[in-house]
């Protein structure tokens, strides 16, 4: 898989306003500077797994999206494994969770944090 440089944020991953509020409530509590970064590493039990942190300081190859105050940075690895993707909030029966619905995942675990390709 190959990145152009002229990737659009919008299409790398889409924010619900769900997730959107959630960043922003957790972002809130870390400071002005903070961004929730999103990428994909070799691991889990399907092969892929996402992995959240936060961090203060965006790298040059990173891909930012940004709606409604929230920013989300894809490293340019991830990109790939990530595109088209949804990027959602939910509370339900199980518990709170961040979901991705990933258009090139072939199968995903049930804890929806991993995920093949």
């Amino acid at each position: 898989m190959t990145v152009s440089t002229e990737i659009a944020p919008q299409t790398v991953l889409t924010l619900t306003d769900s997730a959107v509020r959630r960043i922003k409530r957790v972002l809130s509590r870390e400071g002005t500077d903070a961004m929730l970064r999103v990428s994909v590493e070799g691991g889990g039990c399907s092969g892929f797994q996402y992995l959240f942190d936060i961090v203060r300081e965006r790298n040059d190859d990173d891909i930012a999206i940004e709606k409604d105050g929230a920013v989300v940075l894809v490293d340019s690895i991830s990109v790939p494994y990530m595109e088209g993707s949804v990027l959602d909030f939910v509370d339900d029966l199980i518990g709170q969770s961040f979901k991705i619905e990933n258009p090139h995942a072939s199968a995903s675990c049930g804890c929806g944090t991993s995920f093949s390709i």
